[in-house]
């Protein structure tokens, strides 16, 4: 079946935010997801948290790489206290929007229902800073949002996130040269192929594996009794992104003549958005199933990209 693109809502704010950042210039999300690289793998974090995102990647590592390939640069400054984090933020906001995070998901009480951590990361666009306020765009559907500064500055420390340096934030967004949307996809491609080779060294959770082995591990443990937390994470969070994510990819590497590759990550995208329904309903084994049939199309991917 040919290839058919998605265009919708979904927990996109990393690709969402640049795109803000970038303004009028700003290539389309799905080319800017690509270039996180994030598509490319799938990792079970500690032998027990799944993504369908490349083995050790984390949203800052496919921070610097993407602006790269798509001729950007910004600046960054984390850490310190928070009278000082504030300090930096409103200094700057003087200039233009800022980019922040990752923050903690759980700390935004302007999402319903959000009283507190829940280890989940999360980027948003400060723009404005008063009385106590802050003022941000924020990808989850929210935009001009407010928040009490002590929220804010709560679920900026990113105490419950496991990677990343507190009161992260970057600013000073420069177009450096004009890339063409192709060649942005192409100039990505690289880094694709290392993230999808599980050739970029990260600290890792021990027992953390990827790709095809994530795959069947997380298969045998929805066999075993999928409990209701991971269930959650898969239906909530994780399918969703990654079937977009695959799905983006395969729109990319179609636009660029890579039709093996785009194939691959069309029927990853297929497999990994069919998990929703047998999870929600209860079907587990049908669930272990598609995953089992997800596992070899990483090496399959990899194998394409590499031989194009």
């Amino acid at each position: 079946m040919q290839h058919f693109p998605y265009i919708g809502s979904g927990p996109y704010c990393y690709a969402n935010a640049f795109a803000m950042m970038f303004g009028q210039h700003a290539p389309s999300t799905a080319v800017i997801e690509f270039a996180t690289g994030s598509p490319f793998g799938m990792q079970l974090v500690g032998g027990c948290l799944p993504f369908f995102d490349p083995f050790g990647w984390t949203s800052e590592a496919g921070f610097d790489a993407a602006l790269d390939a798509m001729g950007w640069t910004s600046s960054v400054t984390s850490g310190g206290n928070a009278a000082e984090a504030v300090e930096r933020l409103r200094s700057e906001l003087v200039h233009s929007p800022v980019w922040v995070g990752p923050v903690e998901m759980g700390w935004l009480r302007h999402q319903p229902g959000k009283d507190g951590p829940i280890g989940a990361d999360h980027y948003v666009v400060v723009i404005g800073l008063a009385n106590d306020w802050v003022q941000l765009h924020d990808p989850q559907v929210y935009p001009f949002a407010t928040l009490p500064i002590g929220d804010f500055l709560t679920a900026w420390q990113a105490e419950t996130i496991d990677y990343g340096t507190p009161f992260t934030m970057r600013f000073g967004f420069r177009q450096m040269r004009v890339v063409d949307e192709d060649d942005e996809i192409r100039a990505s491609l690289p880094a694709a192929i290392r993230w999808l080779s599980m050739q970029e060294p990260r600290h890792m959770p021990e027992g953390t594996i990827g790709n095809g082995e994530a795959a069947e591990a997380l298969a045998s443990m929805i066999d075993a009794g999928c409990d209701e937390d991971l269930r959650a994470h898969l239906i909530h969070f994780a399918i969703r992104v990654g079937a977009r994510r695959l799905a983006d990819a395969a729109t990319c590497l179609s636009r660029i003549d890579y039709t093996d590759a785009a194939h691959i990550a069309s029927e990853q995208a297929a497999l990994t958005g069919a998990l929703q329904y047998p999870l929600v309903a209860g079907n587990d084994a049908e669930a272990a199933d598609l995953l089992r049939r997800l596992a070899p199309t990483y090496q399959r991917l990899l194998e394409a990209l590499r031989l194009h």
